[in-house]
């Protein structure tokens, strides 16, 4: 019982950071977040599927799920930002670590691409949400969100919501 107590306040502590990086699917297009500018490399710096409105968006569903959830279970408000933002960067990161392994935009970068968001808002979790996250709970959010991640990615493929099953 205890492990499934564990697996249920990790789905509750991450869920933010799950809707804040689902979301820009649906409501994202528009101008890109790096403006289509290069790096120092040569490369785009995130790429055009990371637009201002779809990290807008993300921000935005992610911030009002978190702020639910502050009300239901007694968390700081401050927590949905706290979560949404750090995976809204996170996805970031890792869309620019895959520019620079000429990986290009939607293309798959097995294991980074379901973890990235969550490693963002874990980080962001820790800096500024300290006592909310333990090592355990950091450990079950990274071991759920890779199956989690690709059954909801198959499944927003199979609506016609991506490109890619991934």
């Amino acid at each position: 019982m205890e492990i499934l107590n564990l697996i249920v306040k990790a789905i509750i502590f991450i869920f933010p950071a799950y809707v804040a990086n689902a979301t820009p699917v649906l409501g994202g297009g528009g101008p890109p977040l790096d403006f289509g500018k290069k790096f120092i490399d040569g490369k785009p710096i995130f790429g055009k599927n990371k637009t201002i409105r779809g990290f807008l968006v993300g921000l935005t569903c992610g911030v009002s799920v978190g702020l639910l959830e502050s009300a239901v279970f007694n968390l700081p408000y401050i927590f949905g930002l706290v979560v949404s933002l750090g995976a809204l960067l996170g996805d970031l990161a890792g869309a620019f670590l895959k520019r620079r392994l000429d990986i290009a935009p939607g293309n798959l970068l097995p294991l980074v691409d379901q973890v990235d968001f969550v490693i963002g808002a874990l980080v962001f979790s820790f800096l500024f949400c300290k006592s909310l996250l333990t090592w355990e709970l950091a450990l079950v959010v990274l071991l759920i969100t890779p199956p989690i991640h690709l059954l909801t990615n198959f499944i927003a493929y199979k609506a016609g919501l991506k490109a890619n099953p991934w």
